[in-house]
């Protein structure tokens, strides 16, 4: 919770705040009243209003404006210590700074108040637009693999004796993608969630990073038939201290892009460097790269790019960004003047070595 936040929710704090500050900016003029003049200090006070209606309900800084007209006729207009006002050019003048004083203070808080509702309001609107571009991709990405599960699970039911071994194992194996996929989209909105949580926190402990990344190659071997996943395994890789589960999903969800949205045949690379800062991992394709204008938007929640066939949530790659920036990384995404594109993410991390491989 923000300061703002804190000061919204306690009117007797909004209170002590408005009347505090105008004694203190009224006690600092006091003792500056020979150099700065009252009609200066009038100016001041203004100021220190207007800031305060930024901040303050509308009664509270009504009463701050109230005393800061108050404050500077008892002790700044001739005759001092007094409410009494001898000239007409001083009265005129206090007349102003009250009407002033009083109309900025609940201008700027009405204005405020607009602003806020109509920020909430965008950010409503902002969240129904997320809601239903969630669900629509749910819509489908869901009743996909269920009505194939379903379908599978009846076929071996109503026609067991029929279906020949062969027929069998494939049924299986379809059951076996589907709910793959469907464990997969369960993962991404949990793990989403858990990104926009305020009680994140890392796990940390020491890795094997080539293990890591064997780990999930393995795990997309069954829908990764199609393309050619290649690793270059560093040898002398030290271990390093990172989460390792959400290192997995970020290797895992580029992984799962490069698979759904390049052709099949397409060669995947991952290559990762060890640096004195920590490991650079790299996942280059050479299917057809992504339009240059749309690089910027990949990492969005909920983004796919125009015109793709295969379905999807949108949530992969704002998954990795976002496992990226929890350990303080760095996520790069460009195509490859040869063809294709290449995602790199840079962690910091602490090593059980220092020697450290340099970047090729």
């Amino acid at each position: 919770m923000n300061s703002f936040q804190v000061i919204k929710k306690d009117v007797r704090f909004q209170y002590l705040l408005g009347i505090g500050s105008t004694v203190a900016i009224s006690s600092l003029c006091y003792v500056f009243i020979d150099i700065i003049g009252y009609h200066v200090v009038a100016l001041i006070l203004l100021v220190g209003v207007s800031v305060l209606a930024m901040f303050l309900d509308t009664l509270p800084i009504v009463v701050t404006a109230i005393l800061s007209a108050l404050i500077w006729n008892f002790f700044f207009i001739q005759p001092k210590t007094t409410f009494n006002i001898q000239t007409p050019e001083d009265g005129l003048f206090f007349l102003m700074y009250f009407i002033i004083a009083v109309m900025n203070a609940v201008f700027t808080s009405k204005i405020r108040k607009v602003e806020l509702v109509a920020r909430q309001k965008k950010e409503r609107e902002n969240t129904l637009q997320l809601y239903n571009t969630l669900l629509n991709s749910l819509s489908h990405e869901l009743k996909t693999p269920i009505s194939t599960i379903i379908g599978a699970v009846d076929t071996l039911k109503s026609n067991s004796s029929r279906l020949t071994p062969d027929n069998r194992s494939e049924l299986i194996s379809e059951i076996d993608v589907a709910g793959n996929r469907l464990h997969r989209q369960v993962n991404n909105l949990l793990s989403m969630s858990r990104i926009e949580s305020d009680f994140f926190k890392l796990q940390l402990d020491w890795y094997d990073l080539n293990e890591l990344i064997y780990s999930v190659i393995d795990t997309n071997r069954t829908e990764s038939t199609s393309h050619k996943i290649l690793f270059k395994e560093r040898e002398n890789l030290p271990l390093y201290k990172v989460d390792g589960p959400l290192i997995e999903q970020i290797v895992h969800n580029i992984l799962q892009n490069a698979i759904l949205y390049t052709p099949p045949g397409t060669k995947i690379l991952i290559e990762i460097y060890s640096n004195p800062e920590g490991f650079k991992l790299t996942i280059s394709d050479n299917g057809p790269g992504f339009p240059e204008d749309k690089i910027d938007l990949v990492f969005d929640k909920f983004y796919r790019l125009p015109n793709t066939v295969t379905g999807g949530t949108g949530l992969g790659l704002s998954i990795a960004r976002g496992f990226a920036n929890a350990h303080k990384g760095m996520h790069f995404l460009e195509n490859l003047p040869s063809g294709g594109a290449r995602f790199t993410i840079s962690i910091p991390a602490s090593t059980t070595t220092v020697i450290a491989e340099k970047y090729e």
